[in-house]
């Protein structure tokens, strides 16, 4: 018996602590990625065409990227072509489970 509610008190907090990434990840992107991405993901704002930010609702864009290259992008950061940071990374800033939630947020973008 105890070992049945262990697996189900375990298998509860895996659920709760996958929901409060997921809730906290459109958080963290209006808060550290819209700036430049935009709210919409288009990458329209002053610092996005600045940068030339892809737009992340384009369905190319989408399907140029594979999760673990968004994933490594966020937390190693991105550089352009001179290699002069265009992003910052997030190592240590943000969770691993966020980083995976925020990039859902940016899949989430695609045809919109």
């Amino acid at each position: 018996m105890r070992t049945t509610i262990a697996i189900i008190g375990t298998g509860l907090v895996v659920l709760w602590l996958s929901a409060s990434a997921m809730a906290g990840a459109p958080e963290i992107f209006a808060q550290k990625c819209a700036g430049c991405h935009g709210k919409d993901g288009k990458g329209q704002t002053t610092m996005g065409k600045k940068l030339s930010v892809k737009d992340m609702t384009d369905t190319k864009v989408q399907a140029a990227g594979k999760d673990a290259d968004w994933e490594k992008s966020i937390t190693e950061g991105v550089k352009n072509d001179a290699g002069k940071v265009v992003m910052q990374p997030n190592k240590g800033k943000i969770s691993p489970e966020d980083i995976k939630a925020l990039v859902k947020v940016c899949r989430d973008f695609k045809g919109k």
